[in-house]
């Protein structure tokens, strides 16, 4: 397929997904989540308010490249810093537009996550590559040691004066942080290689999962992690984060056909008998036959496919979702539901550190990853 290409020249491959949101380019863009992959936009216009970086969700670009029906060069915005074209530029990724986004959506819908392979560059040079070639030569996601390039390189703190929490970032994003600390918890940021031993150094009242991208069986040490930890400290997790502490506590997982990416997946809570509105971002799911005698219930499952979107256990104080409750951008009808619970568990546990103060309110700004 022949487009026009903008951002930076280059050949890159990688698993093609789709994603449905209709504005929050810039945080899309900007999620660890997407390492490994080239996103395509269903909402055909992109670039249309340009790039302000206030919205990063991390330090820079993680898809492999950017697929849009147009792509426009000319945005309007009150907090404008500069263009799509110009950020994909200085993140040297290549974005590709004038193709038929709705064609390949509906391509993948039906085959599946596809390999697939993008080409940027003056078009004597292009047409004489083997791009299709690449596509089919790429190993497989599976396969990939993606978690060392999202992590952060050392542990850090964001500081709170309520209850620590050592959270393993597997490619977090920022407004996860974010909505941490605005609960006032004293955060200890730690790499995804990090080991027992590590986060008994930390001395922390509770563990935090994150996001993060591919297979979560690569997540070795954090799946050794929860296992230790499970009934000795309270353990939440978000998407990639949920995926590791079912698999910790005896659960599988698969590959989802084409996944769930963007912001109006619908999700049943079993308990309150309600739909919330979610935004979404992963490519493998919790095997929900595979839970049984783990200790994790089931709370809530994905309207649409039947999957898996939330655990607990009450006994080994363990609460995770598969979507994405802080939703920046997106709906946000399920961020006080999870952080409200978190914060509810730990009142209930006696901290190591920190005071209890409910009333407190951290407005520090969350630093970039290490």
């Amino acid at each position: 397929m022949i487009g026009t290409g903008f951002g930076a020249p280059g050949v890159v491959a990688g698993e093609l997904v789709f994603t449905t949101i209709m504005s929050g380019y810039e945080e899309a863009l900007t999620d660890p989540s997407y390492h490994g992959e080239m996103l395509l936009f269903t909402y055909p216009l992109q670039g249309n308010y340009g790039v302000s970086g206030d919205d990063f969700q991390s330090d820079g670009m993680w898809p492999r490249a950017m697929i849009c029906r147009e792509h426009w060069d000319r945005p309007t915005h009150h907090r404008l810093n500069k263009t799509l074209n110009q950020f994909l530029l200085d993140e040297g990724r290549p974005g590709l537009c004038e193709v038929d986004t709705r064609m390949l959506t509906i391509k993948v819908r039906e085959q599946g996550v596809l390999k697939a392979a993008v080409a940027v560059g003056e078009k004597d040079e292009i047409m004489d590559l083997d791009v299709v070639g690449l596509a089919r030569s790429q190993p497989d996601i599976s396969s990939q040691d993606l978690l060392r390039d999202v992590t952060c390189k050392k542990p850090y703190r964001i500081e709170g004066r309520g209850k620590r929490i050592a959270v393993i970032d597997l490619g977090i994003k920022r407004r996860i942080l974010r909505s941490l600390s605005d609960r006032d918890f004293d955060l200890m940021v730690l790499p995804a290689h990090s080991t027992i031993q590590d986060i008994e150094a930390a001395g922390p009242d509770a563990l935090f999962l994150s996001n993060g991208p591919g297979d979560p069986e690569r997540a070795e040490k954090a799946i050794q992690a929860v296992r230790h930890f499970a009934g000795e400290m309270p353990i939440f997790g978000i998407c990639l984060g949920h995926q590791v502490i079912s698999l910790a506590l005896g659960a599988e997982t698969f590959k989802l056909k084409f996944g769930h990416h963007g912001g109006n997946q619908p999700v049943k809570d079993l308990g309150k008998g309600i739909v919330y509105i979610t935004s979404q971002n992963h490519n493998f799911a919790v095997v929900p036959s595979s839970l049984e005698g783990t200790g994790l219930e089931v709370t809530q499952l994905n309207a649409s496919d039947g999957t898996v979107e939330g655990i607990q256990s009450k006994s080994l104080d363990v609460i995770a979702v598969q979507y994405h409750p802080e939703a920046y951008p997106g709906p946000h009808c399920t961020t006080d539901h999870f952080f409200s619970s978190v914060v509810g568990v730990m009142d209930n546990k006696k901290g190591k550190h920190g005071k209890d103060d409910k009333n407190g309110k951290n407005d520090r700004a969350v630093p970039g990853r290490g």
